[in-house]
C-alpha cells in the first residue's frame, strides 16, 4: 500500500447502515470521534510542553543558555508553522484518524529520544555540549512537524461530523483541550522533573503520547460515509450549498483569495506571541523575576491554564448567544481584560495568590480571544471542505510569530541578565505590544472579516 493510499480520505462503505438505525449510529460514532479527538489533541500539548517545564533545570545545570533555549524553541515553532500550513492543505484530502495517529506517535518517539539523550549526556565528551544542542534543535524541530499533524484533523473532524449550527459550540470545547494539556503538563511534569530530573519530563510526555495514540486508533472515525452512513448534510438537514458540489482544490483557491483570512491570520499571530510568551517563559519569569520556587512557579502557571479552559468554553457561547453571532465585541472586551491582567502580572509584585489571580484572568481573556480570532472567525467565512486550508494559513502566521517570539524573548532576557540577575523589562514591553495588536487588528478590519469566500 502506498503512502497516498494509506492516508487518503476513506471511501464510502459498501455496506450501508439501515435507515432506522442511522441517527443512533451517527450520534454514537460522532460522539466517539469527537471525544477521542478531544482527548488526543490535549495529549499533543503534553508532548510539546516538556521543554517549557525543563528550561530552568537546563540553565541551572549549565547545559543550555536562555538564548540557546530560545533557538531550540524557535526550531520547533518555525517547523510547526510550515507544517501547519502544509498539513492543513493536505489534510483536507486525508483520513483524519490515520493522519492524527501518525503525528502523535511520531511526537511520542521524539520525546522519548530526547529523554534518553538527557540520560546519556553526562557520558558525552566536552564537545558533547555542541552535539547535544544540535541534536535537541533537530529533534525538537522534528517534533514541531509531528505536532502540526494534530490540529488540522481535529478541526476537520468538526466539519465532517457536525452540522453548521453545532460547530461553534463544539469548536469551543475542542479549543479548550490545549489548556487541559498544559495544566496536566505544568503540574505533573513539574513534579516529575523536580523529583527525578529534567530527562524524565520528556520520557513521561512520550508515555502520554502513546496513550493518546491508542485512543485515536480505538475511537476516532474518518467520516460518516466510511461507516456506512449518509453525508453529514443528509443526516443533519444542513442546506446544501454551491461549495459542497465544488472540487476541494477550487475551494482552496477561493480561501487564498479572501482578504479576511489574511487579516485573521495576522491577528492570530499576535495572539500567539502573547500566549506563547507566558507558556514559554512564564515559569522562568516567576522564578527569576519574582523569586518563586521551582515548585511554586509551575503551580501558578498551571492554575492559569485551567482558566484558559473556561475562556475557550465561554467564547462560543458568548459570541453565539450573548452577541448573536457577533465576533468583534467579545474580542474587544476580552482583549482589554487580557491587556490589564498581563500588565499587572508583569509590572507588579504580588503574593503567590495574587499572581495566580493575574495569570488566571489573563488566561481566561486570552482563551476567548484565541478561540474567536484564531478559530471561529476563520471557520465562519470558509467552505466546509476547505477548513484545513484556512487553518493552515492562520497556523503558519501564528507559529512563525510564536517562533520569532521565542528567539526575541530569549535574547532580550539574556541581554538583560547581568551578574546572575535577570531584567525582564524589555521583554515585558514586547509582550504587551503584541497583546494590544492581537485584538486591535480584528476591530480595525472588521468589515473585511465578514466577507464570505463563497456562498
Amino acid at each position: 500500500m502506498s503512502l497516498y493510499s494509506y492516508f487518503r480520505i476513506s471511501k464510502p462503505a459498501l455496506q450501508k447502515v439501515p435507515q432506522e438505525s442511522v441517527q443512533q449510529t451517527y450520534k454514537h460514532l460522532r460522539n466517539s470521534t469527537f471525544w477521542g479527538v478531544t482527548f488526543a489533541y490535549s495529549i499533543f500539548y503534553v508532548c510539546r510542553l516538556a521543554m517549557s517545564v525543563v528550561k530552568k533545570p537546563l540553565i541551572d545545570d549549565g547545559i543550555f543558555s536562555a538564548g540557546e533555549l530560545g533557538i531550540i524553541g524557535s526550531a520547533f515553532l518555525l517547523v510547526y508553522a510550515a507544517g501547519k500550513f502544509v498539513n492543513g492543505i493536505i489534510c483536507d484530502y486525508c483520513n483524519i484518524r490515520r493522519f492524527m495517529a501518525f503525528g502523535l506517535g511520531l511526537s511520542a518517539i521524539l520525546n522519548l529520544l530526547m529523554g534518553i539523550l538527557g540520560l546519556v549526556q553526562p557520558m558525552v565528551s566536552v564537545a558533547g555540549g555542541v552535539v547535544l544542542f544540535v541534536l535537541f534543535s533537530v529533534f525538537w524541530g522534528a517534533n514541531g512537524w509531528a505536532q502540526s499533524m494534530g490540529a488540522p484533523p481535529a478541526v476537520i473532524s468538526l466539519s465532517r461530523w457536525f452540522s453548521l449550527k453545532q460547530r461553534g459550540t463544539y469548536y469551543s470545547i475542542l479549543s479548550s483541550t490545549p489548556y487541559l494539556g498544559k495544566t496536566v503538563s505544568f503540574i505533573l511534569l513539574g513534579f516529575i522533573v523536580s523529583w527525578l530530573g529534567w530527562q524524565y519530563g520528556f520520557i513521561l510526555s512520550a508515555v502520554a503520547g502513546l496513550a493518546g495514540l491508542a485512543v485515536i486508533l480505538c475511537f476516532v472515525k474518518d467520516n460518516p460515509e466510511s461507516q456506512g452512513l449518509p453525508t453529514i448534510q443528509e443526516i443533519t438537514g444542513d442546506k446544501a450549498s454551491k461549495a459542497d458540489k465544488m472540487p476541494t482544490k477550487e475551494l482552496q483557491k477561493y480561501v487564498f483569495k479572501n482578504p479576511g483570512i489574511w487579516v485573521i491570520a495576522l491577528s492570530s499571530a499576535f495572539v500567539y506571541i502573547t500566549q506563547y510568551a507566558i507558556s514559554d517563559w512564564g515559569i522562568l519569569y516567576l522564578e527569576e523575576g519574582k523569586g518563586f520556587s521551582d515548585i511554586q512557579a509551575p503551580q501558578i502557571i498551571s492554575f492559569s491554564e485551567a482558566f484558559g479552559i473556561a475562556g475557550t468554553l465561554l467564547a462560543g457561547w458568548i459570541s453565539d448567544k450573548v452577541f448573536k453571532g457577533g465576533r468583534i465585541v467579545p474580542v474587544i472586551l476580552s482583549g482589554m481584560l487580557c491587556l490589564v491582567a498581563l500588565s499587572l502580572f508583569l509590572f507588579t509584585g504580588g503574593s503567590y495568590l495574587m499572581n495566580i489571580v493575574y495569570v488566571s484572568m489573563f488566561s481566561l481573556a486570552i482563551g476567548i480571544v484565541f478561540c474567536i480570532v484564531a478559530g471561529l472567525m476563520a471557520l465562519d467565512i470558509v467552505p466546509r471542505k476547505a477548513t484545513g486550508t484556512a487553518l493552515g494559513i492562520v497556523g503558519i502566521f501564528s507559529y512563525v510569530a510564536a517562533g520569532i517570539q521565542s528567539v526575541v524573548s530569549g535574547f532580550l532576557i539574556q541581554s538583560g541578565s547581568k551578574g546572575g540577575e535577570y531584567d525582564f523589562t524589555a521583554t515585558a514591553f514586547f509582550w504587551i505590544a503584541a497583546c494590544l495588536l492581537s485584538f486591535l487588528l480584528p476591530v480595525l478590519a472588521w468589515r473585511r472579516l465578514h466577507k464570505k469566500v463563497i456562498e
